[in-house]
């Protein structure tokens, strides 16, 4: 491999807990020739001790910053909002491409200071097939929570928990009553992940793909208890629900979960709502005769915290092994300029790798 510094930021966020190099796969990247600092992290699922053990840097938190100017600067979901020029390199989730709120300025602090991402939801083989995802996971909290909603167990605020602590909540239990369920993108990882849930709670869900989201038969969807939304668009397509579904009042349907949670984009298939929910308060009523819940969280696995890092780092080893201006990530940087160019922002203002 190239020589590579990667830099492991602290989550800014308060509820991240996920990580996505994990200690283990730390040391297989030190073992290849990388170089690997790692953020002091209070929240992060592993303690800064293990990756010290690995033999990593260990720096303190926030300070990518001054990181040197060949540092990758790694991590997963959103950016604090200083510093206003970003100089480095970084892979994250930046949710930049779609046009959602903020994303203008994020790409307009990357041509300020140079910098470039490399967006891990844009790291893709040669057909479109993301290499390195949160999917499955997503997809069974977000079918754990619509469950848990509807039997009425769902407890505020949400906290991390292993599997198998989640699994002993999910299992039916005598008084429950039965429910039927949709899971829409069943094909996809997070629609495995969705049935896989639905299945440990005792519930045999109603299966959809691209065949029959082609031509929807919103009455069949209707009639469904629960929904979970696990698919993501990539081109504009009806939506799926409309405001004037929700006033059907032959609605059977009483919780909906957007694992997508494609809010504020023009590539969502669920229109009914304008922000998403959070762990401190992770219900929201849409309607209320007939009721009518939303759960639409945008870091769902964060909730199964050592389980989610651990599928999701041992798939992204693999392809920082192989860094470099070529392949996957090169597929990635292109995408990066191309949302730069579709805001007037020139190619030159952003540091190749």
């Amino acid at each position: 491999m190239t020589e590579l510094h990667l830099w492991l930021r602290h989550e800014d966020r308060g509820t991240e807990r996920r990580t996505p190099i994990v200690p283990a796969d730390a040391r297989r990247l030190l073992d290849a020739g990388a170089t690997l600092t790692v953020e002091e992290s209070p929240q992060r699922i592993f303690p800064i001790e293990e990756y010290e053990a690995a033999g990593c840097r260990i720096a303190p938190t926030g300070s990518w910053v001054t990181a040197p100017e060949d540092a990758v600067v790694t991590g997963l979901k959103e950016l604090p909002d200083e510093p206003a020029e970003l100089r480095h390199r970084h892979i994250f989730f930046g949710h930049a491409y779609k046009r959602q709120p903020g994303a203008e300025a994020l790409l307009r602090r990357f041509a300020a200071g140079g910098g470039s991402l490399f967006d891990l939801e844009y790291l893709v083989d040669e057909d479109g097939r993301r290499l390195a995802a949160f999917g499955f996971w997503a997809g069974y909290l977000g079918a754990a929570l619509a469950t848990l909603q509807h039997r009425g167990r769902l407890k505020a605020p949400l906290t991390p928990t292993s599997k198998a602590e989640l699994d002993e909540t999910l299992r039916p239990a005598t008084g429950d009553a039965e429910f039927t369920a949709l899971v829409v993108g069943a094909l996809g990882r997070s629609g495995r992940g969705a049935r896989v849930a639905f299945s440990t709670a005792g519930v045999e869900p109603t299966c959809w793909d691209l065949a029959e989201t082609r031509d929807l038969d919103r009455s069949a969807l209707l009639a469904h208890d629960v929904m979970v939304n696990a698919v993501l668009a990539t081109t504009p397509v009806p939506p799926f629900l409309r405001e004037s579904d929700l006033d059907n009042p032959g609605r059977r349907l009483r919780t909906l979960c957007d694992v997508t949670v494609d809010v504020g984009s023009s590539l969502n298939v669920l229109p009914v709502y304008d922000r998403t929910t959070e762990w401190t308060d992770p219900v929201r009523r849409l309607r209320e005769e007939p009721p009518l819940d939303l759960i639409a969280i945008d870091n769902l696995p964060s909730l199964l915290p050592l389980e989610s890092s651990t599928d999701f780092s041992a798939s992204l080893l693999p392809q920082l092994l192989e860094f470099g201006a070529d392949g996957p990530w090169g597929r990635a940087l292109d995408r990066f300029h191309q949302a730069g160019r579709e805001l007037g922002i020139e190619e030159g203002e952003f540091r190749h790798v």
